[in-house]
């Protein structure tokens, strides 16, 4: 077996992910095996690196549709050149400053109105006066962003 390529076993004592987490992603088409003449995958040492992002973005909160969209902009069959991660991380990190900027925005409003309803019909009457902010749409309105505006009498 060419050095550059490892057995799923091999992946799964480097990752630490399962056989069958590692099938998973495979059906996901995160990483592509190789099969060698009896069949049996082999994995490039690459792959080490692909499954862990996989693993680091779930913990992070990434849906598997918003890492697989990532994962398709790497190569398959070869390892990733510099450039290559370097586009994958510059778009996780727009994704991850947005996300810090929504929970940021989301613990400084939790404890007062976030616009989803009336918490206390004395502050709604001050900072959402006649329902107003619904007209911006639906959902925590202050928690996405938008902001009240207070009354002048």
């Amino acid at each position: 077996m060419p050095a550059q390529l490892i057995t799923i076993g091999e992946i799964s004592r480097r990752t630490g992910l399962a056989v069958s987490a590692i099938r998973f992603y495979e059906e996901k088409g995160f990483i592509e095996p190789i099969r060698n003449s009896g069949g049996h995958r082999r994995f490039l040492r690459s792959d080490i690196r692909r499954l862990s992002l996989v693993m680091v973005a779930q913990k992070l909160g990434f849906s598997l549709a918003e890492i697989a969209e990532e994962m398709h902009a790497l190569p398959m069959g070869r390892a990733p050149t510099k450039q290559d991660w370097s586009r994958v991380s510059t778009r996780l990190r727009a994704r991850i400053s947005d996300r810090i900027a929504r929970l940021e925005r989301l613990r400084e409003t939790l404890d007062g109105c976030i616009g989803c309803g009336c918490l206390s019909v004395s502050a709604c009457k001050l900072y959402n006066p006649d329902d107003q902010i619904a007209q911006k749409g639906p959902g925590p309105r202050f928690a996405l962003g938008d902001r009240a505006t207070r009354r002048n009498d």
